[in-house]
């Protein structure tokens, strides 16, 4: 039985192995449980030991749990693949999971591990156990884990884009920033904002040529932290002076304000040139600036007290959209004006700002302030 282990340092492999053989008369359960810690134990001496790989462990399919947010997407075709590789060549890969108080939830592998579980032969053939890998323990923040579910995704297989603009949209409201959602998700800018546009939540992805006046992401630290506490009608100062609302209570969603498309009947140069108009009048611009700070409160708090973007710029696309029902992503009307009705548009923009702070006890703001050095008009 113990051939050639001269190969070997001596007597360590000799005398584990002889203590081996009474695995043999365990019943199945504490036979796992056994070879599952002397596993765990070797995995302590390992040069791997950081490398999840090294230690796989076969648990009872019944703690294994799927997670809610899994993106991965098998027809029914490939799934029946997946059934026959693991019927004819047994499991060549774990199931990667995250230990919690449920068992352990699967970070990737959620159609191996449904194979396990309902598929009657395979079932008994593995004793109602599955072979499974934990993540780093450093991983346990849901957010963590759902990036690592889409990187193994990416890396292997399909996914639901739907599902997967949930998960970055998740991933946006713990504030996690664009960059580090596509440096965490394999993914570029670009592939950041498509996810994010199939959602109508174009804001938390503003593109790049007016980043600098929407950029929500940097008012928190990179890292998520516990906001305040809700002071009663549903907003959080996370600083002094920021009142934010979750985009859900927001009137300028439901509007229409961020949404990819001319209303029906009219085409993108006819979005712009209403634009035009409506800011080269300035009586009609100003009528909708009013109609923006009356009928959008909360969206007027969320916006209007974020210092670090170019409140002319929101304003100005506000009354479009609450005047005209047009997206703001026809904001290039401004562009058609001359540099005076320019001017002119900003400056009135800027009063209704005044007006609004004044109204809300809070100090006048200068052009520039208002526009946080940034985009130096409406658009």
């Amino acid at each position: 039985m113990i051939k050639n282990y001269s190969l070997f340092d001596g007597d360590i492999t000799i005398e584990c192995t002889k203590l081996f053989v009474a695995l043999a008369d365990m019943d199945i359960a504490k036979r796992v449980d056994t070879i599952n810690a002397v596993r765990q134990a070797l995995a302590e001496y390992s040069p791997f030991k950081a490398e999840p790989v090294d230690c796989v462990l076969w648990v009872p399919n019944t703690s294994v749990h799927a997670n809610d947010y899994n993106p991965n997407s098998v027809a029914p075709p490939e799934m029946e693949l997946l059934r026959v590789s693991i019927e004819a060549d047994g499991y060549t890969q774990p199931i990667v999971t995250m230990q919690d108080a449920d068992g352990s939830e699967v970070i990737d592998g959620f159609h191996r591990h449904r194979v396990g579980k309902e598929i009657e032969p395979i079932r008994n053939r593995v004793h109602g156990y599955l072979p499974i890998v934990r993540i780093k323990d450093d991983r346990r923040d849901k957010s963590d884990r759902m990036a690592a579910t889409i990187r193994h995704n990416r890396a292997r297989g399909k996914h639901k884009v739907e599902a997967m603009s949930d998960i970055v949209i998740e991933l946006k409201r713990r504030n996690w920033s664009d960059e580090k959602i596509a440096k965490n998700l394999g993914m570029e800018a670009d592939e950041v904002l498509r996810l994010c546009q199939i959602t109508g939540l174009s804001e938390l992805f503003s593109d790049q040529e007016f980043s600098a006046s929407w950029d929500v992401d940097h008012l928190l630290d990179e890292e998520f932290i516990p906001l305040a506490e809700e002071n009663g009608d549903g907003a959080i100062e996370p600083e002094p002076g920021r009142i934010l609302h979750t985009w859900e209570q927001w009137e300028c969603y439901p509007a229409g304000f961020y949404g990819n498309h001319p209303p029906e009947g009219m085409s993108k140069e006819d979005c712009e040139e209403n634009y035009r108009k409506m800011l080269a009048d300035i009586p009609t611009f100003e009528s909708a600036l009013e109609m923006v700070l009356a009928q959008w409160p909360r969206s007027c708090e969320h916006y209007l007290t974020n210092d670090r973007m170019n409140r002319i710029a929101w304003l100005g696309q506000a009354s479009l959209c609450v005047s005209l029902g047009i997206p703001s992503m026809f904001r290039g009307g401004f562009n058609l004006l001359t540099e005076q009705q320019q001017q002119l548009a900003n400056e009135a923009a800027l009063r209704a700002l005044n007006k609004w702070l004044e109204t809300n006890g809070r100090p006048l703001l200068t052009m520039d302030e208002a526009q946080s050095k940034t985009e130096a008009n409406l658009y």
